[in-house]
């Protein structure tokens, strides 16, 4: 191996060594404070561990006054509505755009580019008059109509997967009498299932961890989130440091979770969605 990519080598751990310790030292610090009391936080360096990792008093307060378990239910509803809307319409789109010729096709694809490059809050106004004109304005719609809504990252990988889809399968399948919508059914969509899944698995962890637009257009405490929950009881046990950091960790997991048994879906689908067949 060469000098030079053994210094390569170093400063490339060093970095990646840097980041953790960047990203994991803050978490770790909010798990040690979730588990002490307010006193001992006061007394001890943030570095230090709780007297007893069994002292979950700050978790069962946070779960009743923080209305925890009422914002889960309504995240994890969110979630499962706009992951099955959303891949419904992204598979669609996907499909006409893939095999379809037709006029204004890369015009089409050139406003999904546009959506992607204009600052979300630039439209917000005009976004937030047209969902309060439809009548879902403190609704479960609201956020659902938003989320649901396809974006050019989630087309281009459906189209890069339908590339390796013979068209000659939607040929055969014609000539056997299946129509468009029976081609799709039965045929794109069960092999667009390892796409699908990397692409709901993203999808889940960021309406999980949105407050923008839960908060602006859900503001009814019952149809709080976990992440307007946690946004709530902040400003309400702000002196409670402790019992924050246990709420912290309680929006913090689900996505957590979610992530790190799911990850190698994510990869394997952005990597197979990334080059051709």
């Amino acid at each position: 191996m060469s000098k030079q990519r053994v210094v390569a080598n170093i400063v490339y751990y060093m970095l990646f060594t840097l980041m953790a310790i960047l990203i994991f030292v803050p978490i770790l610090l909010v798990v040690f404070g979730s588990f002490k009391t307010n006193l001992e936080l006061a007394e001890t360096s943030p570095f230090s561990l709780p007297k007893s990792f069994l002292h979950i008093d700050n978790y069962v307060s946070a779960l009743k006054e923080g209305n925890m378990i009422r914002g889960l239910g309504n995240s994890f509803l969110l979630v499962v509505l706009s992951m099955l809307g959303n891949m419904l319409l992204g598979t669609m789109t996907a499909f006409v755009l893939n095999r379809f010729q037709f006029r204004m096709k890369k015009w089409i694809l050139l406003l999904f580019m546009m959506a992607m490059i204009i600052p979300a809050y630039t439209t917000e106004i005009a976004r937030f008059q047209l969902l309060h004109t439809l009548g879902v304005y403190n609704t479960l719609g609201a956020p659902l109509l938003i989320y649901i809504g396809t974006d050019i990252m989630q087309i281009y990988i459906y189209m890069q997967f339908l590339e390796k889809i013979s068209v000659q399968l939607d040929e055969s399948a014609m000539l056997d009498g299946a129509s468009y919508v029976r081609i799709f059914r039965s045929i794109i969509f069960p092999l667009l299932l390892p796409a699908t899944a990397t692409l709901a698995i993203l999808k889940s962890v960021t309406i999980m961890n949105d407050i923008f637009v839960q908060q602006l257009y859900m503001p009814d405490k019952k149809l709080a989130t976990l992440a307007t929950s946690l946004t709530s009881f902040v400003s309400t046990r702000s002196s409670d440091l402790s019992m924050l950091c246990a709420g912290i960790i309680i929006v913090l997991l689900p996505s957590a979770i979610f992530y790190i048994v799911f990850q190698r879906y994510i990869f394997k689908g952005l990597m197979d969605g990334a080059v051709k067949g």
